[in-house]
């Protein structure tokens, strides 16, 4: 395919996904539940002959020299597959969000008034690494009764034509259209290109991958985007506190995964904890080779940790993604120090405070301006999957349409609609 192709090729899955999203806004909740059920088993049986797809890609990541985060992102292992079937499956079993009317009310002139939630039509979802966004992204369209046109990365290519055929088979075992889910098989960027700019084909479009990415989709789109351009989250841990319980949330908020978004990048700690807490996280960072960038007075709690690898933040750390073992770590004197540098340095994704005080507890709730906001839990649980959304398209830190993560709800509006039995305005 040449470069002079490209706009043909997409203009194509364009109108052929505008034509499947009417044929999946209609389509039965048991056709849909059928067609997720279909997609688990088939995800369970092709493990093997998908992680052969996927170590081609990861070899040829690998021979690129890729960050060991994208290799890592890229991985799908048993465990990965199992958790996008099961995610099917979860979201066969939840109910239906399409159709459901709502807060209708009957107005004085006799009609009545609520509202109905329908399909957005057509996403486009724009990813790197992870190919299990594809299953993720799949699914969610399926169950929505949306249509979707699904764009990874080079490096997952292999992963995802091979997810991408077991899709259209499930699809098609449950009697819904094959261009219901279409994967771009063209890894020239000229796509990207294009399928921002297709109004006409796609509803909206949902980037997921590196800040570089979603700042160009943001500023080039004439569709509308649901985003988040990056995860500095924090765990704050509070004057009033359970010791243990905040080593072992803090602990696995910033070393179970380094590589999510939800990882904890920051972790800001009340001056009358400070020298009790921090020579013991900081123990913890140490033993597992995370690197702390610290200001002045919690460097100084710090200095005599063995082992521990230490430096100090600059401005730009407080504000930093580090998708690594480095964290940020800074004293602070009061809630409301903690609540401004969060609202001031984060990314509006999620933070934590750690506490037994329920006032802070609920002033951390209600102030700090994140799309997910967490009292004594790790913020590694903000995901679709954690919440019980089944499945996530991605994370939204947008005010409008959806924010935090976004599941079935996400990929749906409301529409007005008024029931009469012949009334007139007079």
């Amino acid at each position: 395919m040449t470069a002079h192709d490209i706009p043909a090729y997409m203009a194509h899955l364009g109108a052929a996904a505008r034509a499947a999203s009417a044929e999946m806004a209609r389509a039965g909740t048991q056709a849909k539940n059928d067609a997720l059920l279909a997609l688990a088993r088939l995800l369970r049986e092709a493990g093997p002959a998908l992680q052969a797809a996927n170590a081609v890609d990861i070899a040829a990541a690998e021979a690129a020299s890729l960050s060991a985060p994208m290799v890592d992102r890229l991985r799908l292992t048993p465990q990965v597959l199992a958790n996008v079937a099961e995610g099917c499956q979860q979201l066969a079993a939840m109910p239906d969000p399409v159709g459901e009317i709502s807060g209708v009310r009957r107005r004085p002139s006799g009609i009545s008034v609520g509202q109905m939630r329908v399909p957005l039509g057509v996403f486009g979802m724009i990813y790197e690494s992870r190919p299990n966004v594809t299953i993720e992204a799949a699914s969610l369209a399926i169950k929505s009764g949306n249509a979707c046109i699904l764009r990874g990365g080079s490096e997952a290519l292999r992963s995802n034509l091979a997810l991408w055929r077991l899709v259209q088979k499930a699809l098609m075992e449950a009697g819904l259209p094959a261009a219901g889910v279409q994967l771009v098989e063209t890894t020239d960027r000229a796509a990207v290109g294009q399928l921002i700019t297709m109004p006409e084909s796609v509803d909206v479009i949902i980037p997921r991958g590196g800040k570089g990415l979603i700042e160009r989709i943001s500023a080039e789109s004439r569709v509308p985007v649901i985003k988040h351009l990056d995860g500095n989250c924090h765990t704050y841990v509070d004057a009033e506190v359970d010791l243990e319980q905040a080593l072992r949330v803090t602990d696995n908020a910033k070393t179970q995964k380094y590589s999510p978004c939800n990882a904890t990048e920051s972790l800001l700690v009340h001056a009358a904890q400070a020298a009790a807490f921090l020579p013991r996280i900081g123990a913890v960072f140490a033993a597992k080779g995370v690197e702390m960038r610290c200001d002045p007075r919690a460097r100084a709690l710090l200095a005599s940790v063995p082992g521990a690898v230490l430096a100090d933040a600059t401005d730009a750390d407080w504000a930093e993604e580090y998708l690594a073992p480095i964290v940020s770590v800074k004293v602070v004197d009061s809630l409301d120090e903690a609540i401004a540098h969060i609202n001031r340095h984060g990314s509006h994704h999620t933070d934590a405070i750690l506490t037994t005080h329920h006032p802070s507890a609920m002033r951390f709730l209600r102030e700090v301006d994140s799309a997910s906001v967490m009292v004594n839990a790790s913020t590694r649980f903000a995901d679709g999957f954690e919440y019980g959304l089944g499945a996530e398209i991605g994370i939204s830190t947008d005010k409008l349409h959806a924010r935090g993560p976004v599941g079935l709800e996400g990929l749906t509006s409301m529409k007005w609609v008024v029931l009469g039995q012949g009334e007139v305005r007079t």
